[in-house]
């Protein structure tokens, strides 16, 4: 049973079939073939999340590129001057992420997808953050590099508020994200309201309340419930993270 408050919308839209995994035909009630998305806000439990679903389906888990990312302090110090490089750097992670996923051909959880760095480039561009001929580039190399992605087989939503976020972020203490504001989160779930509107016109979505933390034993019972025995409609449509 899920937590107290727990709530789950499948975006779903018209059509009558189950689309095909990535990796192959997902069968009713099985894991198999399977690429999961996690997506949701900074600090929405995403992470523990895929770590705890890999465990508990004994699938590959990936996750975002955090210790290791050589610009994320300067970033967070100087976004201005950095903005460009930590776009285009988590942007070459994902995807070398999103790629191996595919061509490993096993079921697999990844913490954020590459299709979320949008929302941040995005919301830096119109914050005068990323110069314009910057964010250009950047979009058209997201475009260029999507020719070449399989689109996950659905991607799970963590949808907290930005309270909640912020309360998140403070209670992990990193340092670099000491200076990240509520108004800025605000701003982020707005961005990523958006987002889930957009990208369900081509990628299955599962949107969870997600304001209590649940078990991986909960979030596969609602991944096998809402995607694996329910129809969705992908329209084929590249998205475009400018719009």
């Amino acid at each position: 049973m899920l937590p107290i408050g727990m709530q789950v919308q499948s975006i779903q839209r018209d059509r009558k079939e189950r689309p095909f995994s990535p990796l192959g035909k997902a069968r009713p009630g099985e894991f198999e073939n399977l690429f999961i998305g996690i997506a949701g806000m900074i600090g929405a439990g995403k992470s523990t999340l895929a770590r705890a679903l890999g465990e508990h389906l004994s699938i590959d888990s990936y996750y975002e590129p955090v210790q290791d990312n050589v610009y994320l302090a300067d970033f967070y110090k100087d976004m201005a001057s950095y903005s460009f490089s930590m776009q285009v750097y988590l942007l070459n992670r994902r995807f070398q992420q999103h790629q191996e996923i595919i061509w490993r051909g096993r079921s697999a959880v990844q913490d954020r997808t590459i299709y979320e760095d949008s929302i941040f480039a995005k919301m830096l561009s119109k914050a005068g953050l990323m110069d314009p001929r910057d964010y250009e580039t950047y979009v058209q190399l997201f475009k260029n590099m999507s020719n070449f992605m399989c689109k996950p087989s659905v991607i799970v939503y963590l949808d907290v508020s930005p309270e909640s976020s912020k309360e998140r972020i403070d209670m992990r203490s990193r340092g670099v994200e000491s200076s990240i504001s509520l108004d800025y989160l605000k701003e982020l779930h707005d961005g990523y309201e958006e987002f889930i509107e957009g990208i369900s016109r081509m990628i299955p979505v599962i949107r969870v309340d997600y304001e209590e933390f649940a078990t991986a034993e909960e979030m596969a019972n609602v991944i096998s419930r809402e995607y694996l025995n329910h129809s969705f409609l992908r329209e084929a449509t590249r998205f475009d993270p400018t719009r």
